[in-house]
């Protein structure tokens, strides 16, 4: 599938040879008298235009009555007029040849359905010209290295190399706020607003061959068009840094086990995954990790193979008990302490004396000076057993910390490949210290906490590059057990079903190759019976309802019936059960199927939702009644391969257990990393599968096999690949 072009008309909008503002001003306090100031004291350096119907001049510059009067077309028109005068000042501005506009104004889809239609008024008035809106409801945009400030911010943005796109307008503001009196400048400073037109698919792809642009602030409160936000932001992270913060953090529900786990910011988590980008949670942080990736050394990929993804980290330090705080810190948040080899420890017995601490984190006792760091740290980095290394220094009286600054310093020359994290406590005798490692370029901070941070975000931007470099499968020949599966469905549909029967749903993962126990449905208890003496004791029987989702709430599954006669029990027993506390379901009938007993196997789940705006998202976690509780999942966006499944199950907690433990054997993995991947190509194919829960799906040494399995249906009305927010190749 082609995407469109989305930069079309973007170098007239932030690299402007003239400029228009609509609705300039001269009234104090206003929104055009402030655009107008800051285009002013910006020097823009082309011919600026004020257009005001009731003012000859403005700020000291020539106004036009309105845009019939302007001398040509202007590259770039601002807008903060009243919003119904927004669609025909659109029309004339394209008409005469403007192809690039930044609405400030307000009063559209933020405001309701009237607003909703001027919004779109606006659009179609745009399209004939393809005249390009940021807007509307914004700040505006400040580009420093074009001498532009067409926003109506109180401070303006220094030149930097840092490009910051939002949608709100309040958080452009408080980000200039903060970093006022902080040497951090910008490349761009957009408030995209209501995202009608240019959005963050259209940023993305434009920044990223931006020259003038190193790394890309985002701040998202949710995203439009996901297939050209994933394609452009893939693309983007491929080439610089990519910093997310996105706010709403709430869980939308559902009717299966897995649309009640799978939360819509869950979902935009595993997108920023997959597109290599880097979220982060507040503005401290933010600028934080700008820094730290900023002095990154290249590393070698090291892929997605192998037992877990984070790196092991080394602390050196002249004091213990911040060096327990920052391993405190690493552990809580799952990072990993390196465990030294008997061969560094015996480097570090030549260099140390012999109270240190013999073990990670490395106490070089607090009378170390600038030698002993530095024997230290050539020891450390040289380790293979550590990743990365995080120094340590609290101020003392018989050591020189800037001394032992410097041979932090002259040790990193000979780092090869591993980062060094700094950081050197204390206020007044930390500031040269700290100069001395930003000259250095190396990362430094001003607490444990900051620093361990700063290794973990790392970790995590390395691994989500690492997940960016795989590329979805190929979806173009369909399983040999689509069109079976099509008929199913469509039979549920001509019965006025949205929800596959048990025995249906199995069959549907039966043709694609997912191990399922085969269930049979039997119309009354008389059948079950027949059934069950076929299959073999024991048995399960269940009730067979497509108005009951979940069968056991209402005591709808009885396991390991020995004889007929406790089958023909159950059944009358779960008909009383139905009528009691479900009396207007409608009873089709039972299921039955022989009893699965593996006493060292996990219930795991395996299930897909349909996300609004993502579309199918994957989930993979430890499964059983108590699900929801349990709360140990993980999200995948399909199409998924081998490496991005295992992925999936690695960044669970149940993980560990199913590498196995005590007399507890190691499951098959790949037969679990084998469903995923299936899955992932049935809700790839098929269109109308909106939901799916595999629960549990019983994994052990041996295999794994669902024993039980729902598929809800909403008819699709895109094609299959349209669903899908990152596009199959």
């Amino acid at each position: 599938m082609t995407m469109p072009m989305t930069i079309r008309n973007l170098t007239q909008m932030f690299k402007p040879q003239s400029l228009a503002l609509v609705g300039a001003s001269t009234h104090e306090g206003s929104v055009g008298h402030m655009l107008m100031k800051n285009v002013v004291s910006g020097k823009f350096s082309g011919p600026v235009w004020p257009v005001n119907p009731a003012h000859d001049v403005v700020e000291g510059v020539k106004a036009y009555r309105d845009i019939k009067s302007l001398p040509s077309a202007p590259d770039l028109a601002v807008l903060t007029i009243a919003s119904s005068l927004v669609t025909q000042t659109i029309a004339e501005l394209g008409a005469l040849g403007t192809r690039a506009a930044v609405v400030i104004s307000a009063g559209f889809n933020e405001t309701g359905a009237e607003g909703k239609k001027l919004e779109q008024q606006m659009l179609e008035a745009a399209k004939p010209y393809n005249l390009r809106i940021i807007g509307p409801n914004c700040l505006g945009i400040i580009v420093p290295g074009s001498s532009l400030n067409a926003s109506f911010s109180h401070i303006a943005a220094s030149p930097g190399k840092l490009a910051f796109v939002s949608q709100s307008g309040a958080m452009c503001t408080t980000i200039l706020d903060r970093v006022a009196e902080r040497d951090i400048g910008f490349s761009h400073f957009i408030s995209l607003g209501n995202c009608s037109d240019v959005d963050f698919g259209d940023m993305l792809e434009y920044l990223a061959d931006d020259v003038d642009t190193s790394a890309i602030l985002l701040y998202i409160e949710s995203v439009s068009q996901v297939q050209k936000f994933m394609a452009a932001g893939k693309r983007a992270s491929r080439k610089k840094p990519i910093i997310v913060i996105k706010s709403g953090r709430n869980k939308e529900g559902a009717s299966s086990h897995t649309g009640a786990l799978v939360g819509s910011d869950g979902v935009y988590d595993v997108a920023f995954k997959r597109a290599g980008m880097l979220r982060v949670y507040d503005m401290e942080e933010l600028f934080d990790a700008v820094e730290t990736l900023a002095r990154l050394k290249p590393a070698q990929p090291t892929g997605l193979a192998g037992d877990g993804h984070m790196p092991r980290l080394l602390i050196v330090s002249n004091g213990g008990g911040p060096a327990v705080l920052a391993t405190d810190y690493l552990m809580g948040q799952g990072g990993k302490l390196a465990e030294l080899s008997k061969d560094t420890v015996d480097k570090l017995n030549a260099v140390l004396p012999p109270t240190w601490s013999h073990g990670n984190p490395v106490d070089i006792i607090g009378d170390a000076n600038g030698k002993r760091y530095a024997g230290a740290l050539s020891v450390a980095t040289g380790a293979p057993e550590a990743d990365a290394v995080f120094v340590m220094n609290c101020p003392t009286a018989v050591s020189d910390n800037v001394e032992c600054a410097k041979a932090v310093i002259d040790n990193m020359r000979s780092a090869a490949d591993k980062n060094i994290f700094t950081c050197w406590l204390g206020e007044a005798t930390a500031h040269e210290p700290r100069r001395l490692f930003a000259e250095a370029n190396i990362p430094t901070y001003d607490t444990p906490e900051k620093a361990v941070r700063a290794f973990l975000h790392m970790a995590e931007y390395r691994h989500n590059q690492a997940i960016l470099m795989q590329e979805p499968p190929a979806c173009k020949v369909p399983s040999p057990g689509k069109g079976a599966v099509d008929t199913i469905i469509a039979n549920a549909f001509a019965q006025g079903r949205n929800e596959l029967f048990e025995s249906e749903a199995k069959e549907v993962f039966s043709l694609y190759g997912i191990p399922v126990v085969k269930t049979y449905v039997a119309k009354n208890a008389d059948e079950a019976v027949i059934l069950a003496d076929k299959v073999g004791y024991p048995v399960v029987l269940k009730i067979l309802s497509p108005d009951i989702s979940h069968k056991s709430d209402v005591g709808g599954v009885i396991l390991s019936l020995g004889n007929a006669d406790a089958v023909r029990h159950a059944a009358e027993t779960m008909t009383k059960n139905v009528a009691k506390l479900k009396p207007g379901a409608k009873l089709e009938g039972f299921t039955v199927q022989q009893m699965v007993a593996k006493r060292e196997g996990y219930e795991l789940i395996v299930g897909m939702s349909t996300d609004r705006q993502f579309g199918p998202v994957i989930m993979f976690g430890e499964g059983g009644v108590a699900v929801e509780v349990i709360d140990d999942h993980a999200l995948g966006l399909p199409p998924l391969d081998t490496e991005l499944a295992f992925d999936m199950i690695r960044r669970t907690r149940v993980y560990k257990r199913l590498l196995g433990f005590r007399d507890h054997k190691p499951v098959n993995m790949d037969t679990i990393i084998d469903v995923l991947v299936r899955v992932s190509q049935l809700v790839s194919e098929v269109g109308d599968i909106s939901e799916i829960d595999i629960n549990p799906l019983i994994a052990d040494e041996h295999g794994a096999i669902a024993l039980d399995a729902r598929i809800k249906l909403v008819k699709s009305t895109v094609p299959v690949a349209e669903r899908l927010a990152i596009i199959c190749s």
